[in-house]
């Protein structure tokens, strides 16, 4: 605990936000969010506000998602897909990531698109077994219901760690739903299988279906119930430390029934990999773990992205514009976990469409942190 209240000593306590500098060279959806979420209370007047959010409303990016969503409230009739899979049959990006992405671009949650989505979303979390909830693991419930709870569980998973981001945290639905992956996740972290959840199997390596380990989805969901956190406070520390644990680096499948799944979703201890010069492999991926992180009130856990969190605000300038030194391109995902949230501003081959998303989360996890913050 020592090492961890030092590790906190070395964060800064206050922030300045470069609000001029965002509306000038952010996205659509940045700049809205930056005047929505960032700037002083009562310092931005409705006209400028409604403008901001109508260019983000019309924006590309937004349209994008948008278009793609059937009548039903699904996108790529499936859940939990982060983008195409062939081998899951997966065409698109599913429910769960543009639901999440579009509340990323600042699409206000009164729209006909979270409308559609929320009602299809929160009948994953009843005990309605119409075979539509079970989105892309249809067939496989159908074929072995014996195992259709599981595939069940993981979309509930997802789709809580959605509704709780929209502002959903108080809907005795979904704190039935946090919960409950809560429970399975500490009783993860206190078995034998959280130092070596992997066994052998038929040549390969597998995690057993009833091992349950935190996931992309279930720390979000963590990050965005502070009143599970205050009433699980032992349970997010046991998390903390786990995730500070080395990852997991060998190949893994799931085996359920007859059949088996590539997971991409889950967190098998410290996510962030470094290259040989000590820099994230995946920056959009790492910066999100820290924002997972600082949410959950963990940051001061996990030494390295501590570590990163402070190299990053070291980059910034006098005015809290990021810039790093030899920044040619904007910084690439690695990981299909950050389609959602990475980029919100496109690369116009500028400078500055290159240091926007990172200059503008870097000012958002400062304010979640509570940090007195000032403006250029």
């Amino acid at each position: 605990m020592r090492v961890h209240e030092e590790w906190h000593l070395d964060l800064p306590t206050s922030h300045r936000i470069p609000l001029t500098w965002l509306l000038q060279h952010g996205g659509p959806s940045v700049r809205f969010r930056t005047l929505a979420e960032l700037a002083p209370a009562g310092s931005v007047d409705r006209a400028t506000l409604t403008e901001t959010l109508t260019a983000a409303v019309l924006s590309a990016p937004v349209s994008a998602v948008t278009t793609r969503q059937q009548e039903n409230g699904m996108w790529g009739t499936n859940f939990l897909g982060y983008g195409p899979s062939p081998r899951d049959k997966i065409e698109e990006a599913g429910t769960v990531a543009q639901y999440r992405r579009l509340i990323q671009l600042g699409l206000p949650r009164t729209t006909r698109p979270f409308r559609l989505a929320e009602r299809l979303m929160f009948r994953t979390l009843s005990r309605d077994t119409d075979l539509l909830l079970y989105g892309e693991f249809a067939d496989a419930a159908e074929e072995e219901p014996r195992h259709a709870e599981w595939y069940r569980y993981q979309v509930r998973e997802g789709v809580s760690a959605a509704l709780a981001e929209a502002g959903h945290q108080d809907d005795p639905r979904l704190r039935g739903s946090a919960h409950k992956v809560a429970t399975a996740v500490s009783a993860f972290l206190r078995s034998p299988q959280a130092d070596d959840a992997l066994i052998k199997r038929s040549g390969g390596w597998q995690l057993p279906a009833d091992v349950t380990p935190p996931s992309w989805w279930s720390l979000a969901l963590f990050a965005a119930m502070p009143a599970l956190q205050r009433e699980r406070a032992g349970f997010m520390d046991r998390l903390g430390q786990y995730l500070a644990q080395p990852c997991e680096r060998r190949s893994f499948m799931i085996g359920i029934g007859s059949r088996t799944w590539k997971p991409v979703h889950l967190v098998l201890g410290d996510p962030i990999d470094l290259d040989s010069k000590g820099q994230p492999k995946d920056l959009p991926l790492a910066l999100h773990f820290i924002e997972l992180l600082a949410n959950m009130g963990q940051i001061a856990a996990v030494e390295s992205a501590h570590t990163l969190f402070l190299q990053l605000l070291g980059d910034l300038d006098a005015d809290g514009v990021w810039h790093p030194k030899n920044l040619r391109s904007q910084p690439k995902a690695l990981s299909p976990v950050t389609y959602h949230c990475w980029p919100l501003s496109e690369d116009d081959n500028s400078l500055e469409s290159r240091q926007a998303d990172i200059t503008f989360r870097l000012a958002l996890i400062a304010k979640q942190l509570g940090w007195s913050l000032e403006y250029s």
